[in-house]
């Protein structure tokens, strides 16, 4: 169940306020860092120990902690690590989308009433929220519905859950991930293998250098029609994708009043790889073959905006684990697309402390067995990577591990390696997951509070996911390949609230592999 936010909330707020020192014990896990400025400051011998276990190659230090950056706010409390001071406000003027401030809810219910309903979700057609003060709804696809048109949304989606609890009487969640599929036709299961292998040994052009992926250009989302998601098909519906700002390895995309951030996850794949290179493929395709010590390689297919087409792993004996896989679509399409708008709200049915887990609530849980949890609704086809990275209403048919021991300070992506140790019950679980199958796939997700630049925010989380990823693997050897990040800003916060709030500035977990691979029918 959510933390006991009502008696922390006083507590754990001035903890980490911006500005606080960490404590002299605490050595950092760094934020991975601007490439082309690694290795530049010396660092004693103790400090680059730490560091070398659980930090990109060449990270730099971070400030002292006896000198607190002033503060200014989430995203901007120090520069971005590695890169330029943020724009002023007069040079962001007429680049950066103006969002609109999101709508007031005025969410009547007793926190009583809320518990209840977060106990027996299927039983209502309300959103459900965290009973707490400021709570916010639990779905994300809820959360974006709340931004973009408050109560009216609410209401709005509230009919349409009605409508489709009288048509669809009881429908039970899914018992395992071959269940969730089972609406998946036969025959696009049973193509995937030959079109995997087309892909594999499909003659290329080999190239030099890693290929620099477009940008895209058009996308189905739109301002505010996530409210309408059960009546219209914004498939139809094109919009312009313009730059924002470029920052290292990721770039800052605008549409309409909204922005995105897109990162490269190509130089953490290649982190400690005996070599790596690039087949330019048909149709604008891209082959990158990654050769990791002990023989086994990653092969990962890109569409032209470096969208993940496919990716297996391949040991030294020839099997192959396919992690990432959805059909390619060759008719003309947005290149970045939301199929939730294509999808009807969802309709939790099951308790809210079985959807999420706070992680330090729950010391005890058999992380094992929540993670290998099949989703809690029907899957309908198999879906790229990134059409969950750009879908909250895809992302919400899995369950989610909410990382709260992780406490980022105001405007860090850092960790201190004291709290890094308390992620080994959850890295053991996923361990223990790819154990039993080396293919399977877990998204991580960077999330900030509401305090500073939507922009600043961006960037920030998707270095708080990054920073996460690269500590799971340096520290606990979950292999890079089988963790995909993106991050998320302020637009999916916890606790309602423009305040600074510990509990909004997070990172997640959710295994999504029944989401992007056809699975095993029994």
């Amino acid at each position: 169940m959510p933390k006991k936010r009502q008696q922390q909330a006083e507590e754990q707020q001035p903890g980490v306020e911006e500005g606080t020192p960490q404590k002299a014990e605490e050595q950092q896990v760094p934020v991975p860092k601007k490439r082309k400025q690694q290795a530049e400051e010396q660092q004693p011998e103790e400090q680059k120990a730490i560091e070398q276990r659980a930090s990109p190659k060449g990270a730099t230090d971070q400030p002292s902690a006896e000198q607190p950056t002033p503060q200014t706010g989430e995203g901007e409390q120090q520069p971005v690590p590695g890169t330029e001071q943020p724009a002023t406000a007069e040079q962001r003027q007429g680049e950066e989308p103006q969002a609109k401030p999101a709508p007031i809810v005025v969410d009547k219910r007793t926190k009583e009433e809320k518990r209840k309903i977060a106990q027996d979700p299927a039983a209502t057609d309300e959103t459900v929220v965290l009973p707490v003060d400021n709570g916010a709804a639990v779905l994300d696809s809820d959360k974006d519905a709340d931004n973009a048109g408050g109560e009216r949304a609410r209401e709005a989606r509230r009919k349409q859950r009605e409508k489709l609890r009288a048509q669809e009487k009881n429908v039970a969640p899914p018992t395992d991930d071959a269940a969730a599929q089972a609406e998946i036709p036969a025959e696009v299961r049973q193509a995937a293998p030959k079109r995997i292998a087309a892909a594999m040994k499909e003659e290329g052009e080999r190239v030099e250098a890693a290929p620099a992926f477009a940008v895209p250009e058009t996308t189905n989302i739109v301002n505010n029609t996530v409210i309408n998601n059960t009546t219209v098909n914004n498939t139809t519906n094109v919009t312009e994708v313009q730059v924002v700002e470029r920052v290292d390895d990721r770039v800052v995309l605008g549409v309409g009043d909204q922005i995105f951030v897109r990162g490269d996850d190509r130089p953490r794949l290649r982190r400690d790889s005996e070599e790596s290179y690039y087949d330019q493929l048909s149709r604008g395709r891209v082959r990158e073959t990654i050769v990791r010590p002990g023989g086994y390689q990653i092969v990962t297919v890109y569409d032209r905006y470096g969208n993940i087409l496919q990716r297996s792993r391949i040991d030294r004996d020839g099997n192959e684990y396919v992690l990432i896989y959805a059909p390619d679509y060759q008719e003309e399409r947005p290149a970045i697309i939301d199929v939730g708008y294509e999808l009807p709200p969802m309709r939790l049915t099951i308790p809210v402390d079985e959807y999420i887990v706070d992680y330090s609530e729950e010391p005890d849980l058999d992380y094992y067995e929540f993670l290998s949890e099949p989703p809690v609704e029907q899957v309908e086809r198999v879906y790229t990577i990134d059409e969950v990275r750009n879908s909250a209403r895809l992302r919400d048919k899995v369950r989610r591990i909410d990382l709260d021991t992780i406490h980022f300070a105001t405007g860090s992506a850092e960790v201190s390696m004291s709290q890094a140790k308390t992620l080994r019950k959850v890295a053991d679980a996923m361990q223990k997951i790819l154990d039993k199958d080396p293919g399977e796939t877990f998204f991580i997700e960077g999330h900030t509070d509401a305090v500073g630049s939507d922009r600043s925010n961006l960037v920030l989380s998707d270095e708080r996911a990054e920073s996460v990823a690269v500590l799971l693997t340096e520290v606990y050897g979950i292999p890079a390949e089988n963790l995909v990040t993106q991050g998320y800003g302020e637009r999916f916060l916890k606790i309602r609230t423009q305040e600074p709030e510990e509990e909004n500035r997070r990172v997640t977990i959710r295994r999504v592999t029944p989401l992007v691979r056809p699975v095993a029918q029994r």
